[in-house]
């Protein structure tokens, strides 16, 4: 566990994030095309609700657990806001929605892992 830990769930997250990035581009890049379906991923939660954080034991009496791979499980289809005539259920708007969402997460990640490698850095040269 410790400071690798968290660049690798940061690293993760940012995997996480890029391919949801990739999704709603592709959701906008076909929003007319005839029976499109929107598409979204697995929220990056119940991902991380699957991962099991390993515990440093020191003592018999610590509890114990086992690390797994967080990686997307792929794709799902979403409700959209509305379906058109065409049958394509792309909601622009819907979609600009999370490409915010992305950028914010995106962001805090970033600044959270910064501030993280500027405090392990001025730790180390103590």
């Amino acid at each position: 566990m410790g400071p690798v830990y968290l660049f690798d769930l940061a690293s993760s997250q940012a995997r996480w994030l890029s391919l949801r990035q990739a999704t709603v581009s592709s959701n906008v890049a076909n929003a007319n095309t005839p029976g499109y379906r929107a598409q979204d991923i697995e929220p990056f939660s119940k991902l991380l609700d699957e991962k099991v954080v390993a515990l440093a034991v020191t003592s018999p009496l610590h509890l114990t657990s086992t690390e797994t791979s967080l990686r997307p499980q792929g794709t799902r289809k979403e409700d959209s806001w509305e379906i058109v005539h065409s049958g394509n259920s792309v909601s622009l708007e819907q979609e600009m929605l999370k490409a915010g969402d992305i950028n914010r997460d995106y962001s805090l990640s970033t600044a959270i892992v910064k501030s993280f490698h500027r405090m392990l850095m001025t730790s180390a040269k103590s």
